[in-house]
């Protein structure tokens, strides 16, 4: 298995004849709003575009994973960081197999998107010769998490490879404590950059519980969703300096876009 690190959340997961595209955010640098004018300096996102390699890398895609899109259904609010109008078009262009949460499919299939699997929590699904089942991921803390748009981490089992669970856009919860611990991922895919609006805690997990979430993982660490969003302070060298205070880095990879992870 192959992890191919584009930006933010956008990765490929690459197994024998499967190019799994995840969280497609495939538009130039600065093609969206700031997601924070007050909290952080209101720059465009991303911050930074696409890796040199992602062309080529793109081209092999054949599956898409989409952790969390809409919300409430209105266009305007939809989750460009994790799909955005870019990917969208990709993903209509080459009619590409997505599997998403049965609550954003009805509303990504308006949009002429080819939703093949439609899933729902704790219940698993066949794919690609595997298994795939989403995980609740809760988009914040407190009140804010009921004006974004909660998710689904995936664990994602193909065959004769290590297992994998992507977060999603998740705070640390029992349910995430639970993936970590029942389900034993061989990798597991943080998002890690402690997103935050301008009035609300943290949306993404903070240090203390990027720590937890290492601590408690079964097996590797793959850290993403790290400096190419405004409203996401955390950094590679942050999150490594941590890590390495607390004895975790030698099980945690943070790739820099462009990067391809080997397991």
């Amino acid at each position: 298995m192959k992890i191919h690190h584009l930006r933010s959340a956008t990765c490929v997961i690459e197994s024998q004849k499967h190019f799994v595209l995840i969280d497609p955010m495939l538009g130039g640098k600065g093609s969206i709003p700031p997601f924070s004018y007050i909290r952080y300096r209101a720059l465009r996102n991303p911050l930074v575009g696409l890796p040199p390699n992602s062309d080529s890398i793109l081209e092999s895609v054949t599956d898409c994973l989409i952790t969390h899109s809409q919300k409430f259904g209105i266009k305007a609010l939809q989750h460009t960081d994790h799909l955005d109008i870019s990917g969208e078009n990709f993903l209509r262009e080459k009619n590409t197999p997505i599997t998403t949460l049965a609550r954003d499919a009805k509303v990504l299939k308006k949009y002429g998107l080819n939703i093949q699997t439609e899933m729902e929590y704790w219940k698993p699904e066949s794919l690609l010769g595997g298994e795939i089942t989403a995980i609740p991921a809760r988009h914040g803390h407190s009140w804010i998490h009921k004006f974004m748009a909660n998710g689904a981490g995936y664990f994602l089992q193909l065959p004769d490879e290590p297992s994998v669970y992507i977060s999603g856009d998740t705070v640390y919860t029992a349910d995430v404590e639970r993936a970590l611990t029942e389900l034993r991922p061989d990798i597991a895919i943080m998002a890690a950059g402690t997103a935050t609006l301008d009035v609300s805690k943290p949306i993404l997990m903070p240090m203390v519980e990027l720590l937890r979430f290492v601590h408690t993982a079964p097996g590797i660490v793959v850290a993403n969703h790290l400096e190419a969003l405004n409203h996401c302070p955390t950094t590679r060298e942050q999150l490594k300096q941590e890590l390495k205070n607390n004895n975790l880095l030698s099980r945690v990879h943070i790739p820099y876009d462009g990067d391809v992870l080997t397991f």
